[in-house]
């Protein structure tokens, strides 16, 4: 029985450790995007454990009229847990020089934008010395970079602020347009199926190819990130494979529901160099 019980004991502190280990926080991952479940309790850290360096949540209005997370409030669901661990690391959400984390809200349909983003400013503004802001055009980097997601409505309320905490998140179709600068868009985003039909089984089309290329060379020329999300949910060899054209392609931020394997992928995968994509297509 005795030896019994000492099999029983190793066997729990193997577990113990097991899980210390799953839970240890890792490095900071270059080029992740965690597209966060609001049914979590805690939506935003299993990412922040993987190291992701930017997230993106839908938000909705409650009935007190406060910004929330599927019923709960915002600022306590993600907003004070993410700016309360860049105050302990110094004014940075992960260890080291990382850039600043990425958090895209994105609105519902059908509600008065101009109201929801004033709901949003009132629980970003009292953390200005955390969150990037834009000061009569010139954006000046904080621990957190707040982006907002609901179309071309989003971009015309923020270009009225002159002294805005929250940039808009755009589309491809904003490259190049005057009236949405990279200071006040600064990351473009897509879902892979608004431009592209590949699903992942054989070689992408070169079309295909060439148009995911040049629409990330353009953006870039234009100063904006790009972030691409919602490739094909099938096997995680076809998810792979999707993630290895958009990283050839040089977009900036992957996305995806699969947190551990968008991980896994981009931590043990070679990160191509950004291909010189033709002036013409094939």
């Amino acid at each position: 029985m005795a030896s019994g019980l000492v099999g029983l004991a190793g066997t729990g502190g193997a577990a113990a450790l097991g899980l210390a280990m799953l839970r240890r926080p890792r490095p900071y991952l270059p080029g992740s995007h965690a597209l966060l479940d609001p049914r979590r309790r805690d939506p935003l850290g299993a990412a922040l454990r993987r190291g992701y360096g930017s997230a993106s949540i839908p938000v909705q209005v409650g009935p007190d009229g406060r910004a929330q997370v599927r019923g709960r409030p915002l600022g306590r669901v993600v907003l004070r847990p993410l700016l309360d661990r860049a105050r302990r690391r110094g004014g940075r959400v992960h260890h080291g020089p990382t850039p600043p984390f990425g958090l895209v809200l994105e609105l519902p349909a059908g509600v008065p934008v101009r109201d929801l983003l004033g709901l949003l400013h009132e629980e970003v503004s009292p953390h200005a010395g955390l969150v990037t802001r834009c000061v009569s055009g010139r954006v000046v980097p904080g621990a957190v970079t707040v982006l907002v997601s609901g179309g071309p409505e989003v971009r015309e309320v923020l270009a009225a602020d002159p002294g805005r905490h929250l940039f808009a998140d755009g589309t491809f179709d904003d490259v190049g347009r005057d009236d949405a600068p990279a200071a006040l868009v600064p990351m473009v985003s897509e879902h892979w199926s608004w431009r592209f039909g590949w699903d992942g089984e054989e070689p992408i089309p070169a079309e295909e190819r060439y148009l995911l290329h040049d629409l990330v060379r353009q953006a870039h020329a234009d100063g904006r990130r790009v972030r691409l999300f919602g490739v094909p949910r099938r096997t995680r060899r076809i998810r792979a494979a999707c993630w290895a054209e958009l990283a050839t392609a040089g977009v900036d931020l992957i996305g995806d529901i699969d947190l551990a394997g968008l991980a896994r992928y981009l931590r043990t995968a070679r990160r191509p160099r950004r291909p010189v994509v033709a002036a013409e297509a094939p």
